[in-house]
């Protein structure tokens, strides 16, 4: 295998292009997932991350580039022959055949096959793994949602691959069944070490359950990172956008650095924001765009003057509430800003007291919680970025 500095490689691709016709599915991508990690491909329909899992797993094969499995080019390589299995979205489980059935399915057709007692064995330990046992005589069609996924993942695991791809395997399951399922996936990963690949376009799923996570547009890479990454620092508009809720003031860049930006909005207030990139700063004059979390922004009953200590402060009206549970989600309306979206947390609103819509608030977020991002959004592509080896 690849040897990186934490680990080895499972699965990379170097310069990989994938094309249907006319249409770029995949564009001169390079990825590499180490061994035993839990990995998502996020991105919304079209993006090119279902093309990137079935090119791992063989159902396509690229037009250009390199697509390696454990060290070893697999182009041309057919499916039944890569160390790989796949759990689909429909779970693809054969209702005339048992639990046990379904699950020793694969192992019945390796040549040589395992005598009998083995596969009972085998199957037996992937039955305990996922919880089934006792389960093993019932027809697939006399399970809930839940255990059929099961049945689909001991079945996809039970010849141990090296690569477990998830192909949106949570989507057909209701939302109480599928955050159950996010937590055992996570805890069936560790247990069995071996690397799982997910492709979803729920940022929920990919945020709660990835080691990192790969934020694909347009057949490429936009951002690469743990889930308080792009959370916390995304590099662009697209991926604020994206991953989490966010406010967006757009404007034009004044003034940057690496450090942050000056953005001068349309009704002629300037905001500033500090700058995720880091090394590299935004273009003076271009269109910029300052992002804050809902979550970041205070809010307190208008008092005449405004008494928040932070950095930017404006009088707004309440236009919208809704009550969240734990959270109460805002939608004010401030001169010079436009609407503005706030999330206040329950102990916030036992000290307020909470509001109504028609009320005049105070709202505020220090510098430092504002980033100035790329503005994505004015037409052109994301810029993708280069893509390390994760260890």
């Amino acid at each position: 295998m690849v040897e990186t500095i934490n680990g080895t490689v499972d699965v990379e691709f170097h310069g990989v292009t994938k094309r249907y016709g006319d249409i770029l599915a995949v564009d001169d991508m390079d990825l590499e997932v180490s061994s035993g990690s839990f990995v998502s491909l996020l991105g919304p329909s079209g993006c090119g991350k279902t093309t990137s899992l079935r090119l791992i797993a063989g159902f396509e094969q690229p037009n250009a580039g390199d697509v390696r499995i454990g060290g070893a080019s697999v182009v041309g390589v057919p499916p039944h022959k890569r160390p790989v299995n796949m759990v689909f979205q429909n779970y693809s489980l054969f209702p005339h055949f048992t639990v046990a059935e379904n699950i020793g399915f694969g192992l019945r057709q390796l040549k040589p096959r395992p005598s009998k007692t083995e596969i009972t064995a085998r199957v037996g330990e992937m039955l305990e793994l996922v919880r089934l046992q006792g389960f093993e005589k019932r027809r697939t069609w006399e399970l809930s949602g839940g255990q059929q996924q099961r049945v689909a993942l001991a079945r996809a695991l039970i010849n141990r691959p090296t690569v477990l791809l998830l192909d949106e395997p949570l989507a057909a399951l209701d939302r109480k069944l599928r955050q159950d399922m996010q937590i055992e996936l996570q805890t069936l990963q560790r247990d069995v070490g071996i690397t799982f690949v997910l492709v979803t376009h729920d940022q929920e799923e990919a945020l709660s359950m990835s080691d990192t996570i790969y934020l694909m547009d347009e057949g490429r890479i936009i951002q690469m990172g743990g889930a308080r990454d792009l959370y916390d620092e995304p590099i662009n508009r697209y991926v604020a956008d994206f991953v989490g809720k966010s406010n967006f003031f757009d404007g034009e860049i004044a003034e940057a650095d690496t450090s942050g930006a000056v953005i001068r909005l349309a009704s002629g207030r300037v905001l500033r924001g500090r700058n995720p990139r880091g090394v590299e700063s935004l273009n003076r004059n271009a269109a910029g765009v300052i992002a804050i979390r809902p979550e970041l922004i205070h809010i307190e009953k208008a008092n005449g003057s405004a008494s928040l200590t932070t950095d930017v402060e404006t009088t707004a009206r309440i236009k919208n509430r809704i009550f969240l549970g734990d959270q109460t989600e805002y939608l004010v309306e401030a001169e010079g800003f436009g609407n503005i979206l706030v999330l206040a947390s329950k102990h916030a609103e036992s000290v307020s007291g909470g509001f109504s819509p028609g009320d005049f608030v105070n709202v505020g977020w220090k510098e430092s919680s504002a980033l100035a991002l790329e503005d994505t959004s004015k037409g052109g592509r994301p810029t993708a970025v280069p893509v390390p080896k994760i260890g």
